[in-house]
């Protein structure tokens, strides 16, 4: 079976608190873990998640303040530990690149495993070998240089079983058609089209630090999951745009506006004691399926939109 689902590492923006991790967020797609914006203590919450760094298959970092990224050399280090088999490809702004090599190599470690930087010059589509989807980065509006990413799953179809079983299409024949688009049967030719759907691929939207631009409404277009920083309320929103984030009335406002289906909101300051304020202004703009992060949460991809 595979599985698509989002695992919170931790909720806290710049400092922890007691009930909230730095940031962290673990997003399972199929064979794919991809890490993003792995803060102090991640390795620790990996623990307490039940999730492995042989997992990880790819890191994103949006940008290099220390809650989004110093958790990242106990990560790499965990990474060579555990001798992880396969590649793990690395997304940072290439305006931190000093901070990149300082942080991947920050102690002494025996060095087992492949770590293939991928520094961001721009945005756009990003090399991403051997996945099953398209990845993106998208320029962000904050302080320091910061990418959003996204996640585009290729359309597909969906074969239906009751269409195949009427034309007597089974076994070889039927991965004929897929390969190939048409088979031959009983002297007429059928074409994938008379027994198939069209299956929409699903989107994932990961929006950090940021006040609004264009790079957050293009990363949440019509995410079926979208991961948004609501560090601050509507009575401070002055706060918000000069320090480069977001309220929680904005990151609704944007979902709602980008055709959003399951918003999540994280990255919260530590001046609200409970999020009871969050969950109330996202809900004056939003009335899809909405999540305020805590740590630990598991948060799966909900299902795709179509299906025929």
């Amino acid at each position: 079976m595979s599985q698509r689902e989002l695992v919170v590492l931790g909720t806290a923006s710049q400092v922890p608190t007691r009930h909230r991790n730095h940031n962290g967020y673990l997003l399972r797609w199929d064979g794919e873990g991809l890490l993003f914006d792995p803060g102090e203590g991640t390795q620790r919450q990996m623990l307490h998640a039940g999730v492995s760094a042989t997992g990880i298959t790819r890191i994103g970092v949006t940008h290099f303040h220390g809650d989004h990224c110093l958790g990242l050399p106990g990560v790499v280090q965990r990474i060579n530990l555990d001798q992880v088999p396969h590649p793990v490809d690395v997304y940072y702004p290439a305006t931190g690149e000093v901070f990149y090599e300082r942080l991947t190599q920050a102690s002494a470690f025996h060095s087992t495993a492949e770590l293939r930087p991928r520094p961001i010059d721009a945005p756009g589509r990003l090399a991403a070998p051997g996945a099953p989807f398209e990845l993106y980065a998208a320029r962000l509006s904050h302080p320091v240089d910061s990418y959003g990413y996204r996640l585009v799953e290729p359309d597909g179809t969906r074969l239906l079983p009751e269409r195949l079983a009427a034309l007597g299409l089974r076994g070889p024949d039927v991965g004929r058609l897929q390969r190939e688009g048409s088979v031959e049967l009983d002297g007429r030719t059928v074409t994938l089209a008379e027994v198939s759907v069209a299956r929409p691929g699903q989107r994932f939207g990961f929006v950090m630090d940021t006040r609004l631009c264009d790079g957050v409404y293009e990363l949440a277009e019509g995410a079926d999951l979208l991961v948004i920083e609501a560090t601050f309320l509507e009575a401070d929103a002055r706060l918000a745009e000069d320090h480069g984030h977001l309220t929680a009335a904005q990151a609704a406002r944007v979902a709602t506006e980008s055709g959003v289906s399951t918003l999540v909101l994280t990255h919260f300051s530590q001046r609200y004691p409970d999020l009871d304020g969050h969950l109330a202004e996202a809900r004056e703009h939003f009335d899809g399926h909405l999540v305020i992060a805590e740590d630990l949460a598991r948060v799966p991809v909900p299902p795709r939109r179509a299906d025929g």
